[in-house]
């Protein structure tokens, strides 16, 4: 046999391993054999399912969903998408689907009645400006000149002094709903908020508002991380950490979340 059928023979046989390994990690362990049901909110929202149809596999944990499906070994066409509340598919008890993708923060009350995923999410820290300042430039010195506004009791103070420095000191509040208020009156001109918080405080509460940057995940203290929520005691769970450990180290999983969460929503990283 010539050297170059033995490296193409050679190529086939890892492939066809490699495939076998993934679909035994996940052999007898779903819902359904040989498929992968995957639940998502009624409705799902933006940015995390466009269009609220998951089955396009556009938004970011749509897109997250799918990458994990495939390195599992499933093909696009046998995943199969359901529909859940977020209160419902929290509680305990068997589930209608092996994983439910909805933004779950993973804590440790929760991990006592249902089983998470590692993290396919870090959120960041995000800039939300009043509509008086949306022309704000998404860089430190630009962000020094605002009149910030914070929780007093939150680590969101500490984060201004030492990050931001803003030039003039940041005005306090009881709760996030003074400072909501106290932005949507335009009496500040910026807050601190997670990612996901800012995107739906600007989408929902606070019109004319924007989300106008990020800071790197790694700069957050105690950030939010979101898990794909499964059964208690689900043998799934070991597939799924592979999957998404496997989607880190090839860079795949940074790929979606620059695509959905800071091309598409327009949140760059500040600088």
């Amino acid at each position: 046999m010539s050297k170059t059928l033995t490296i193409a023979a050679s190529s086939v046989l890892f492939l066809s391993t490699a495939a076998y390994a993934q679909d035994q990690c996940a052999a007898g362990k779903t819902l359904t054999d040989g498929k992968f049901t995957i639940a998502t909110g009624n409705p799902a929202y933006y940015p995390w399912v466009i269009d609220d149809a998951p089955e396009k596999g556009e938004g970011f944990e749509a897109a997250v969903a799918f990458a994990v499906a495939e390195e599992m070994g499933f093909a696009a066409d046998d995943v199969v998408w359901v529909r859940s509340s977020f209160d419902e598919a929290i509680q305990p008890g068997a589930k209608e689907f092996d994983v439910n993708m909805q933004q779950y923060s993973i804590t440790p009350e929760r991990d006592q009645v249902v089983d998470f995923s590692a993290p396919y999410y870090t959120a960041p820290m995000a800039v939300l400006v009043s509509p008086n300042a949306t022309e704000t430039a998404p860089t430190l010195e630009a962000l020094k000149g605002l009149q910030w506004g914070a929780v007093g009791s939150t680590t969101a103070v500490p984060k201004l002094a030492s990050i931001i420095q803003p030039d003039s000191d940041p005005l306090l509040y009881g709760d996030n709903a003074d400072v909501n208020a106290a932005m949507s009156a335009n009496q500040i001109d910026a807050a601190l908020f997670d990612l996901p918080t800012a995107l739906f405080l600007s989408a929902v509460m606070i019109e004319g508002s924007k989300v106008i940057g990020q800071f790197p995940a790694d700069e957050s203290d105690n950030p939010d991380q979101f898990g794909m929520l499964m059964e208690d005691g689900n043998p799934l769970k070991t597939c799924v950490d592979e999957a998404l450990a496997a989607l880190a180290e090839n860079g795949k999983l940074a790929e979606i979340e620059a695509k959905w969460l800071q091309d598409t929503t327009g949140v760059p990283l500040i600088k």
